[in-house]
């Protein structure tokens, strides 16, 4: 039959092939399609003939068709065909359908989507056949049955798509069906409905099989409907990546291996997504703006769904190769530092982290990401790199005015900034541990920008370098001549870039040695340098080579102040050979070296302090060293026994022109010898046993040589007289000439000297009394110096002659000096000891050196002298040091000491500077080390184990002793009362309290404490009341919101003051004993309003908060219960907020600050309310809500207790300013042109005083007028509480008005004349008035 239906076809006439059509029955037709199919001959021949002899004009033919149509779907989705043949059968029908009319595309359709129903569809051919049809029937115009009515096609097919979408899919045929949406012309609401339905079912589909679908789903948004499509896209990953993190924290049972996603497959399914995405935007250009406008719509309501780690991962990919780079970096870097801030507000204030208990932090969202692409993201790796480097560029320690780098900047506006560099630098170390291929292009990038950016400090460089190094120091051997060519450079880079710069390449040089020898030939080039900065870079270099070149023999250094890192056990494979030749190349180098010491004072004091390190590190090179040394010294010392001075100072300096430099700083010299030198008996004599005697001799020769030298210079140094020095009260010490320079220096090196020979001479002491006269001899001379210097200061007022010198103390010898001073009870020493302790000037000197050190350490992280760079041994001196000062403050008090004390500060003063300062290094520099800085002090319980350290209690502990002091302090006589002590005692509570956890009961105790103080004391020192209610605000505000304690402020502020209105009489309610007459104004009154500016930011902030959940519309009841909980903080904040400012506007303030301030605070105020009343606005825009009975409260507070008091509050500032005005225009008749300019000043600052004023009537306005918009929103009527304004630029004052209109009306009836002149009068008042007025807007 088929073969006769095909000859038939190729006839002219249809009508023998219709007749031949007709005979067959029903199921004939079907069966032979099957057939032919299935033997894959001529099908679409045989198709062909059966549509020709079908035609649409016939009913019988549209039927016949229709059974083709019907046959052919099952067969083509049947799986039974060739591919190709499917194809063939699906193109020849898709041509046909649109000759179909519209009543039989319609049962085509309905066919169609019972199939999907069904879950028939295996290939998804027939699909394609499916768009074809509904299409057509889209253009179709005959209406169409369907149920009980009719529709038009467009309808018809809009109908079918409703039904489809609403069915259920097999997830097998999801994609098939999103591939054929793309070729069925949408309406915007279709494919909408579409999306979300293809959405749904990514849930059910396998994780391998959404990649594709996710890249038909990007297709299709070409048509519209992008916000959704990346919106689901991205909380779809976002919520695996949820569930995979609760899964590895539960730990790993039976059933839940069952529902566990693999990790790898979802990261590499993550990583197809996220680059089918990519290719679609670099085709669509619309797609990827969508996205970041989407992010940042998403970001104002929740940031913790905006940037997950799949849509950070996706912005990063997104920004490789594409236009859109700076907008998303921008959007990065200002999401980053938006939660730091509010990661810092938050933390800052117990009221917030009530109502916000889980607080997002992107920082760890970015690392994860850094994390994730290990899992073969090379995508995302080059965006990570480039916004590492964006991070630390946008937000790098800036250099202040003056040139030291602002690292020690620790205010509360730099840490976001200093995080997010931070941040940078954790995303590049992260990533070059990650992935290999990057490596190099990082390391290049960051030793270019420790090149380029000379200029500005590159610490954060030079420490991620390190880091780099640490990490991986093997791989950086294929990129060594990356570090090759940065050595070229060392010569003209700062000498703090080049030190820190070689200490991080330093593992590489053990490992590379042509790295090693290339940085050789560097230095040595650089040692001949003109430059001083390119020779003391070689100094640095040449010092760190032998530091970490260690010779054969040399003792392991226990006490090694810089970790070597992974790199030593590379280093050590080649120790043998190392060993050998490191001592030529050593003796080498410092050959080099002793040529710098005939070059200038700054390069020769690089390596008097770099020489002890080296010998430490490297102890077969002593003898080379001590021997440089000694014949160094030797040029300067005089042998003979008598002759006075000891030392030649004349050569340590050197003429130029009229100008006078330091040559030699001996003073440096003899302190490197010094330190050497005990460290060579302490250390190398004991283990030279095994050594032979030649070299011994050798050893003994020198050391004999120095402790001759030393005991003589001593011996002299005390018997010279300042007359020996060519110094003494009458020599000139100015700056300005050439004489006062040298005195300068010689006095600076001869004090130096004295305290270097106080140091040895301690040490070698032995506690013996001899040596300890010695030492108060050689400080009699450094006092005296240091005494006539003071003077000359003193007289000259000049800044430089201000500064102390340097101390050349050692840090661990002021920690042995103090201890010994004030905490050794040892029968043996009292003797001796009693010498030094008789001596307060010297107790003092002790003390203040300690300072010095401490505040050294505190503003550069390192202090002068041996292991003055090694954190740990500068903690263990720094708690030594805490445990002398305590007792001597806690034990003596300042009160006792003050009476027989001459001059200068006392002991224990220092002592409590000492102690501020030392809290404060330790909180900055040692953080992680406050458990055992505390155990240290504790000297009660010593043995503790170090792991259960309770850092709360034993701050408490230390706090209660402070308290105790400040107690005796406040409650002591007026006399005895020292402001200056006060003033140290609340800061060192208030350094301490950040100890202790707020949750705790210490907390609360010590909280209560000090609103005790406050209430009880009335301290009449400003300083110490400012620092008192600071430290009060500071705590309370970790405790709960500060409104109800700003409220009594305010209450005792206004009863000391007055009211505005004299006649009336305030009750004299008095919270707080330290507001009283001298304190009240300004200065509580400014802390009050700037505390209370901190709480309307806080307001503000939620205000901001609340809007964005009101935009939020995916889960409502969440929201709407958070929203509720925020409107009741907001309300109630502001509620208590207008109690205290009811107060203030009726205190009857001075003119000046206070009134300025308030006047702006009311204005920001007025401005927060009308925010308030907008959001209440919007929310009864988006919904029925009727206004809760707390705002109406609220706006009835304002309307009786604040805005009417504003305006009396005006009147009574511009009285006192009039009053001063008319006050001056007396004065300026009285005596015209003396007092001009007097009344130019005073006519400028009631201008300015008064410029508030028209701002804070607008934002009162501003508010009146919102809130009746909110009266016809809500239909509540707001508005009757508030009172019509009355105070304005012109007022009308009714009693006086009365008045003038009788006294008018009396003239007018007497004089008539006089009305013109009475209203030409009044007319040049009008006119003048609105000129009075511009002026003010100035």
């Amino acid at each position: 039959m088929a073969q006769r239906i095909l000859s038939l076809a190729a006839e002219e006439g249809p009508e023998r092939l219709q007749e031949a059509l007709q005979s067959l029955a029903e199921g004939e037709l079907g069966d032979m399609v099957t057939r032919q199919a299935l033997k894959g001959r001529e099908t679409a021949a045989l198709l062909r003939g059966i549509f020709k002899g079908s035609p649409c004009s016939q009913r019988s033919g549209v039927l016949r068709r229709l059974q083709v149509y019907k046959h052919c779907v099952p067969l083509v989705e049947s799986g039974d065909l060739h591919l190709g043949k499917v194809s063939e059968i699906i193109g020849l029908l898709m041509l046909e359908a649109r000759q179909l009319p519209g009543h039989a595309l319609a049962e085509l359709a309905s066919l169609f989507v019972d199939v999907i129903k069904g879950g028939s569809l295996t290939n998804g051919k027939s699909l394609e056949l499916f768009s074809t049809v509904l299409t057509a029937l889209a253009s179709s115009k005959e209406n169409l049955a369907y149920g009980k009515g009719e529709l038009n096609g467009e309808e018809f097919k809009k109908q079918l798509i409703n039904t489809l979408c609403s069915s259920k899919w097999d997830p097998r045929c999801v994609i098939h069906l999103a591939n054929m949406f793309r070729d069925i012309p949408l309406s915007g609401e279709e494919l909408q409905f579409v999306v979300e339905k293809v959405l749904r079912m990514f849930s059910k589909l396998d994780l391998q099989e959404i990649p594709p679908l996710v890249y038909q789903l990007l297709l299709l948004s070409a048509k519209g409907s992008k916000k959704t499509v990346l919106e689901g896209i991205i909380s779809f990953f976002n919520q695996l990546d949820k569930r995979q993190k609760e899964e590895q924290k539960v730990p790993e049972s039976v059933d839940l291996e069952v529902a566990t996603m693999p990790l790898d497959q979802l990261r590499h399914v993550e990583g197809t997504v996220i680059l089918h995405i990519v290719s679609v935007i670099n085709l669509d250009q619309d797609l990827g703006e969508e996205l970041i406008r989407h992010l940042k719509t998403e970001q104002q309501k929740d940031p913790g769904r905006a940037l997950c780690p799949f849509s950070v991962a996706l912005l990063l990919s997104v920004a490789v190769k594409h236009r859109l780079q700076e907008q998303i970096f921008d959007f990065l870097k200002t999401s980053i530092t938006r939660s730091c801030k509010d990661l810092q507000f938050l933390q800052a204030s117990k009221f917030l982290q009530d109502l916000f208990p889980q607080q997002y932090d992107i920082t760890a969202v970015i690392l994860e990401v850094v994390k994730n692409s290990a899992f073969g993201w090379d995508h995302v790796t080059q965006g990570l790199v480039d916004l590492g480097f964006s991070l630390m560029e946008s937000y790098e320690p800036k250099k202040p005015f003056g040139g030291k780098a602002a690292d020690n900047s620790y205010g509360l506006s730099k840490m976001p900034a200093k995080q997010a560099c931070k941040l940078g630098a954790s995303i590049l170390l992260e990533t070059f541990k990650v992935h290999e291929p990057i490596r190099s292009d990082i390391l290049e990038q960051v030793l270019n920008r420790v090149l380029t950016k000379a200029a500005s400090p590159v610490s954060h460089f030079i420490d991620l370098l390190s880091n780099i190094v640490v990490s991986a120091p093997l791989v950086l051997q294929t990129s060594s001549s990356k570090v090759t060519e940065t050595f070229d450079n060392l010569s003209f880079l700062p000498i703090d870039t080049v030190q820190g710069l070689l200490r991080a390449v330093q593992p590489l040089l053990k490992v590379s040695m042509s790295v090693r020898d290339s940085l050789i030939l560097v230095l040595q080039k650089a040692i001949f340098s003109r430059q001083l900065d390119a020779r003391k870079a070689a100094v640095a270099g040449f010092l760190l080579l032998l530091r970490n070149f260690k010779v054969l023999g040399s003792l392991s250094s226990s006490q090694c102040s810089q970790a070597i890192g992974a790199t030593q056990v590379q280093a050590d494979v080649h120790a043998c050979y190392n060993s050998a030749a490191n001592e030529a190349f050593c003796l080498e180098i410092l050959g080099s070296l002793r040529r710098c010491l005939s070059q200038q004072a700054d390069v020769r004091l690089m390596l008097y302090e770099g020489f002890y390190d080296v010998l430490r590190r490297n102890s077969q090179l002593a003898s080379s060293i001590m021997e440089t040394l000694l014949s160094q010294i030797k040029q300067y010392y005089l042998p003979q026994p008598d002759l006075l001075p000891p030392l030649k100072l004349e050569g340590c300096i050197m003429a130029q022109g009229d100008q006078i430099f330091l040559q030699e700083p001996l003073a440096h010299l003899l302190c490197c010898i010094q330190h050497c030198l005990a460290w060579y008996k302490s250390t190398v004599r004991l283990c030279q046993g095994a050594e032979d005697d030649e070299e011994e001799e050798e050893g003994v020769g020198f050391e004999q040589n120095f402790e001759e030298m030393l005991e003589s210079v001593t011996r002299r140094m005390i018997k010279s007289e300042l007359e020996d020095f060519e110094l003494d009260k009458s020599a000139d010490f100015s700056l300005s000439s050439g004489v006062g320079v040298k005195n300068n220096i010689y006095a600076i090196q001869v004090m130096g000297i004295c305290e270097v020979l106080i140091e040895y001479n301690f040490n070698i002491g032995n506690f013996s009394k001899n040596k300890f006269e010695d030492v108060l001899g050689l400080f009699t001379c450094y006092n005296k110096l240091s005494e006539i210097l003071r003077e000359k200061a003193g007289k000259n007022k000049s800044a430089l002659s201000n500064k102390t010198a340097r101390s050349f103390l050692s840090m661990g010898f002021v920690s042995t000096l103090l201890t010994a001073l004030f905490r050794d009870n040892a029968q043996s020493h009292e003797e001796s000891l009693a010498v030094l302790r008789s001596s307060t000037e010297f107790l003092r000197y002790a003390v203040s050196v300690a300072l010095q050190k401490v505040q050294q350490l505190e503003e550069t992280g390192q202090t002068d002298g041996p292991d003055g760079q090694n954190p740990e041994k500068m903690f263990q001196n720094l708690c030594k040091i805490t445990q002398v000062l305590l007792w001597r403050y806690t034990s003596i008090p300042t009160v006792v000491e003050e009476s027989g004390k001459k001059k200068g500060k006392s002991i224990s003063l220092l002592c409590l500077e000492g102690l501020l300062r030392i809290f404060n290094t330790v909180q900055q520099l040692y953080s992680a080390k406050i458990p055992q800085f505390l155990q240290a002090l504790d000297i009660t319980d010593g043995d503790a184990e170090e792991t259960d350290i309770n850092v709360t209690e034993k701050a408490a502990f230390q706090i209660r002793q402070f308290q105790r002091s400040l107690v005796n302090q406040l409650s002591s006589a007026e006399d005895d009362f020292n402001a200056k002590e006060t003033q140290s005692l609340i800061t060192v509570l208030s350094t301490l309290s950040k100890l202790l956890d707020p949750a705790s009961q210490q907390f609360l105790q010590f909280l209560t404490w000090t609103v005790k103080v406050c209430k009880e004391n009335a301290l009449e020192d400003i300083s110490c009341c400012k620092g008192l209610l600071s430290l009060l605000f500071s705590v309370h505000v970790l405790f709960k919101s500060p409104v109800g304690l700003l409220r009594e402020l305010a209450q005792d502020i206004h009863a000391c003051l007055g009211d505005i209105d004299q006649d009336i009489e305030v009750e004299g309610r008095c919270h707080f004993a330290i507001v009283n007459a001298k304190t009240a104004a300004p200065t509580v009154c400014l802390l009050v309003l700037g505390q209370v500016d901190k709480v309307l930011e806080e307001v503000d902030w939620l205000i901001k908060k609340l809007t964005s959940l009101g935009s939020d519309t995916s889960d409502p009841s969440q929201a709407s219960n958070q929203t509720q909980a925020l409107e009741k903080g907001v309300i109630l904040q502001l509620g208590t907020l207008l109690t205290v400012y009811h107060e203030l506007v009726q205190t009857a303030l001075p003119a000046g600050s206070c009134v300025d301030t308030l006047l702006r605070s009311l204005s920001k105020t007025y401005a927060i309310l009308t925010s308030l009343i907008k959001h209440y606005i919007q929310a009864c825009r988006s919904s029925s809500n009727t206004i809760p009975g707390r705002l109406e409260k609220l706006v009835k507070l304002s309307g009786s207790h604040l805005t009417p008091q504003c305006y009396s509050f005006i009147t009574y500032v511009q009285n006192i300013h009039s009053e001063s005005l008319s006050f001056v225009e007396e004065k300026k008749k009285k005596k015209k042109e003396d007092e001009a300019a007097a009344v130019s000043t005073v006519m400028a600052k009631v201008l300015r005083e008064t410029k508030p004023i028209p701002n804070l009537i607008f934002a009162i306005e501003q508010y009146e007028k919102f809130l009746i918009h909110l009266s016809k929103k809500s239909k509540v009527n707001l508005m009757q509480y508030m009172k019509l304004s009355t105070s304005r630029d012109f007022r009308i004052n009714a009693s006086v008005l009365d008045s003038a209109l009788q006294e008018r009306n009396s003239e007018d009836a007497e004089n008539e004349p006089h009305n013109d002149q009475s209203g030409t009068a009044e007319q040049t008042d009008e006119n003048q008035e609105p000129k009075k007025k511009r002026q003010r807007k100035k």
